[in-house]
């Protein structure tokens, strides 16, 4: 189950290449400016820790399509399973004439989702829709109408999940008004807490409660909804118990505890579920990205008593659980277990962070390392303070792509580079990715 691409780094022409340029120059015309991309090199195929782009230049690749392809872009498990598919049938939409597929994904989240208990699952198209349904679905099942989020969150671009997002540039600029009964609270951010982050968790979880019970009153908020892991806003992993707190907090008073593992899911974080490494079992768990090998699929599965409560025909849309998406679904599933990618997901974080805290303790501007598994970060400040530094951050990001290294960038002050690469990554890529951003950090700030 291994790619066919060679599994090498190569520059052949300048990047992006005259090819990609022309491509572009053609997209100017058809594609409008606000559709952006990280790098305009335009990919022919995509495997293992590589993505090829249309002039052959080889990249190596610490995307992953924004944690998508955690299995490796055109996965021969999940290839076959969907080429299968593919010339049985493509749709027939599951409220029409349903098939099995669908109901064994359903199955699978329900078994491998956080929690013994009873669960049921919907399949949607995105993690915005992930997002969306799962607030229709507290509302409806508790009769409340507030939802409380967090600074740094981000969860969409549909009117209510870029109203649940903290982020205005590029995501909410311009686009109000937004969705009402939205109530936003701070994020333990240990890098950025004001009094260290060894109170972090708990003076975050205090405010936090605090506001909401004087500022919404808890028998008004149907749930909290929350990344375990911060991912646009700069992979901010929330200090030690802070997520337990809430969690505890949203049960005694009937809120419920949303679970937004659109980007953390599927073993990215070194456990199957983010969620899991403070033991946090959520009423609802939101999943997309990771799910289906980079075909659209998202997922909502909770607890069978809220799951049930909705009225027949209240849950669905056309494309969710395509059957393709469902047997690409199945294949990531078996795949992450055959090829024992949670354990692996651990070992590239042993790999990659070390490396990055050698590298902030050769750079001042190197202010936090973080993150767990192959979901990792590091964010840039000016030396000697906090001060956000997005200039030398996309200077260092350019200079990764000019070399052939991909790499994305995040963060509410743009200021953080985020590494994403693939879970079947071989090592030498993997390190020869972490010298290509050594060799950035030098040359930006020399």
């Amino acid at each position: 189950m291994t790619s066919e691409i060679a599994q090498e780094r190569r520059i052949v022409t300048e990047i992006p290449g005259p090819r990609s340029r022309e491509l572009q120059e053609r997209r100017r015309a058809a594609v409008p400016p606000g559709v952006g991309s990280v790098l305009p090199v335009y990919v022919t195929d995509a495997g293992g820790g590589v993505v090829v782009d249309a002039d052959g230049n080889s990249l190596i690749d610490f995307g992953s399509g924004i944690a998508v392809t955690n299995v490796g872009n055109a996965n021969a498990r999940v290839a076959e399973r969907v080429k299968a598919q593919v010339e049985r049938f493509t749709h027939t939409c599951f409220m029409v004439a349903p098939y099995e597929s669908y109901v064994q994904v359903c199955e699978a989240l329900n078994a491998l989702t956080p929690g013994d208990h009873e669960k049921r699952t919907i399949l949607v198209n995105s993690g915005a829709e992930a997002v969306e349904n799962a607030v229709k679905i507290a509302r409806y099942a508790t009769g409340r109408q507030a939802v409380v989020v967090f600074d740094h969150g981000y969860h969409g671009r549909t009117l209510l999940t870029m109203t649940l997002t903290a982020k205005n540039m590029p995501y909410k600029h311009g686009f109000g008004p937004y969705a009402p009964e939205v109530y936003r609270m701070p994020l333990a951010y240990p890098f950025r807490w004001p009094s260290g982050p060894e109170n972090c968790g708990e003076e975050a979880a205090r405010q936090a409660i605090d506001q909401i019970t004087k500022q919404i009153g808890p028998e008004n908020v149907a749930a909290v909804v929350i990344e375990p892991i911060a991912g646009e806003g700069g992979f901010i992993e929330p200090a030690p118990g802070f997520l337990p707190r809430i969690a505890e907090f949203a049960e005694a008073n009937g809120i419920l505890f949303v679970a937004d593992e659109v980007q953390t899911g599927f073993a990215r974080t070194g456990d199957l579920f983010a969620c899991e490494h403070e033991g946090i079992v959520p009423d609802l768990i939101t999943t997309a990205k990771g799910i289906a090998g980079g075909l659209p699929l998202a997922a909502v599965t909770g607890r069978a008593d809220i799951m049930d409560k909705v009225h027949g025909g209240g849950l669905g849309g056309t494309y969710g659980g395509n059957p393709l998406a469902c047997e690409a679904a199945l294949a990531v599933l078996e795949e992450i277990e055959a090829r024992g990618l949670v354990e692996r997901a651990r070992a590239i974080g042993d790999t990659m962070l070390p490396r990055l805290r050698e590298l902030a303790a050769a750079h001042e501007a190197i202010g936090d390392v973080r993150g767990r598994g192959a979901m990792v970060a590091i964010e840039l400040v000016k030396p000697g303070t906090k001060e956000p530094d997005p200039q030398l951050t996309a200077e260092v990001a350019r200079r990764c792509h000019q070399a052939g290294l991909l790499v994305l960038t995040a963060g509410t002050y743009g200021n953080v580079l985020r590494f994403l690469p693939p879970l079947v990554i071989p090592d030498h890529l993997l390190n020869e990715g972490l010298d290509i951003l050594a060799d950035a950090f030098t040359a930006a700030t020399a």
